[in-house]
C-alpha cells in the first residue's frame, strides 16, 4: 500500500491533438497505486483513472463533494465551489435538491420530449442543407440544437440564448480569462435565472423553472439561492456538453470512415454507436473533487482523510481490463460500462436527454447527407483550449 510518497506530476498535462488522450493516463492506469497532481489552485490531489478506483471514489459515501465548497481545495478552475450548487452537495441534501427535477430526466418523460427534440432537429437541418453543399456543424446544428431543447426546457426566452451561451462557456473556463470575468459571469447568469424565477411566480408554466418555483413555494424544499443555482447548472451542463459530444463524434466518424459508412449502411445501429463513441471520445479534464472524509484505502493507496481524490473518466473508459481493445471504436462491443456521465449520486441527471439528442441528430447525418465529409484537412479542425470541456471551435463539412 503507497500512502503518498510520490512526486506530484504538474496538471493539466501537455495539450494533445484534437481528440487524443494525454499518454500520462494510460501510464497511470497500469501502475500500481494513484499518481499525485499538483493541480492548478488549491494544492494536490490524487488521480484516479482505473474503471474500478473511478466507480469506487464517485459512489463511496466517505468521499464528500460538499467538503469542497467554500475551501480552497485542489482544482483546475480558478472559482471556488459554491455551498448552493447541487455540484457541491452530498446526500441528504443532494438527494432534496435533486429529486425536484429528476422526474423530468427519467427516460420515460425525456421520450415525451422526442417530438420537440426531432423537430427542433428537423428545422435546423432544413436550413443547414438548404441549397448549400457544405456547412459548419458547430454554429448550425450542434450549438443551436443544444441550446434551443433546454432553453425550450427550463423555459429561457429566444432573444436571450445567445447570451446565456456566453455566460456558460465563460463559467467552464480554466484559463486564458481573469477570475474576474467568471465572477462576473456567474453574477449576471444568476440574475438572469432570478429574473426569469420572477416572472414564472407571475406567470407560471409548464417548463423547468415553474416546477423549481413550485418545489419553492408548496412544498419549502428548495431555497431561492438553490432554483437559482440549479437552473444555472441546468442551462450550463445541459447544453455545452451535448454540442461538444455531437461535434466530436461527427469528427471521430469522418475520420475512421468505414465507421462512418457502417452506420450509413446501417441506422439501426446509431444507438449502439452513440454509447461506443460516449466511451470512446473525451470530453473534459479531470472530475470535481472528492474530498476523504475519514481515511480509504483506493487502488491500493491510503487516501488520508481530507485529502483530495480528482479522476479522469475518459481515462477509465479505456481501461483494457474492462473494454477489449479499448482503443478502438467498435460498435460490436457488447458490454458497454463507460462513466462518461458519472456514477452514483452525482450521476448526470440529463443523460437520458443527452442520448436523445445524439441519437436523433446522427441518425438524421447519416441517413439524409450520406457523403458527408470533412471540408478541411483534420489537422486544420481547431479545437478549444483552456476549458473544462473538449471540442471544436468550428466544424466545416461538406457533403
Amino acid at each position: 500500500m503507497t500512502t503518498g510518497e510520490l512526486t506530484a506530476c504538474p496538471y493539466p498535462f501537455p495539450d494533445v491533438p484534437a481528440l487524443g488522450l494525454a499518454p500520462e493516463y494510460g501510464q497511470f492506469r497500469g501502475t500500481p497505486g494513484l499518481p499525485r497532481l499538483e493541480m492548478p489552485y488549491g494544492g494536490q490531489a490524487w488521480l484516479a483513472t482505473r474503471h474500478a478506483d473511478v466507480k469506487f471514489v464517485l459512489a463511496d459515501p466517505r468521499f464528500s463533494r460538499a467538503a469542497s465548497a467554500g475551501r480552497d481545495t485542489p482544482r483546475t478552475m480558478p472559482m471556488m465551489e459554491q455551498a448552493d450548487s447541487i455540484l457541491a452537495m452530498d446526500p441528504p441534501n443532494h438527494t432534496r435538491v435533486r429529486r425536484v427535477v429528476a422526474k423530468a430526466f427519467t427516460a420515460r418523460n425525456v421520450e415525451r420530449l422526442r417530438p420537440l427534440i426531432e423537430g427542433i432537429i428537423d428545422d435546423l437541418f432544413a436550413r443547414m442543407v438548404a441549397g448549400k453543399t457544405s456547412a459548419d456543424l458547430v454554429e448550425e446544428l450542434a450549438l443551436p440544437m443544444a441550446v434551443t431543447a433546454i432553453s425550450e426546457l427550463l423555459g429561457v426566452p429566444k432573444d436571450e440564448r445567445d447570451q446565456f451561451h456566453h455566460w456558460a462557456q465563460m463559467l467552464t473556463t480554466i484559463s486564458g480569462v481573469g477570475i474576474e470575468k467568471i465572477i462576473e459571469a456567474d453574477t449576471e447568469i444568476r440574475a438572469f435565472l432570478r429574473r426569469l424565477i420572477a416572472e414564472r411566480a407571475q406567470r407560471p408554466t409548464d417548463d423547468l423553472l415553474s416546477t423549481l418555483l413550485a418545489a419553492h413555494d408548496e412544498e419549502g424544499r428548495l431555497s431561492e439561492e438553490e432554483m437559482v443555482s440549479l437552473g444555472t447548472a441546468l442551462l450550463s451542463a445541459g447544453h455545452e456538453t451535448t454540442a461538444l459530444q455531437l461535434s466530436n463524434h461527427v469528427f471521430t466518424l469522418l475520420n475512421q470512415r468505414e465507421q462512418w459508412q457502417r452506420l450509413v449502411d446501417d441506422p439501426a445501429l446509431v444507438p449502439t454507436a452513440v454509447e461506443e463513441l460516449l466511451r470512446l471520445t473525451p470530453l473534459g479534464v479531470v472530475t470535481f473533487a472528492r474530498i476523504a472524509k475519514e481515511d480509504v484505502e483506493v487502488g491500493g493507496t491510503l487516501v488520508r482523510a481530507d485529502e483530495c481524490v480528482v479522476m479522469q473518466l475518459a481515462a477509465a473508459n479505456r481501461d483494457e481490463s474492462v473494454f477489449a481493445h479499448a482503443d478502438e471504436l467498435d460498435f460490436d462491443r457488447e458490454s458497454n460500462s463507460h462513466v462518461t456521465f458519472g456514477h452514483g449520486a452525482h450521476h448526470c441527471i440529463g443523460a437520458p436527454l443527452a442520448r436523445l439528442e445524439l441519437r436523433t441528430a446522427l441518425g438524421r447525418l447519416v441517413r439524409q447527407l450520406p457523403t458527408l465529409r470533412l471540408a478541411v484537412p483534420a489537422e486544420q479542425v481547431v479545437f478549444r483550449k483552456g476549458g473544462l470541456l473538449r471540442g471544436p471551435e468550428s466544424l466545416p463539412v461538406t457533403w
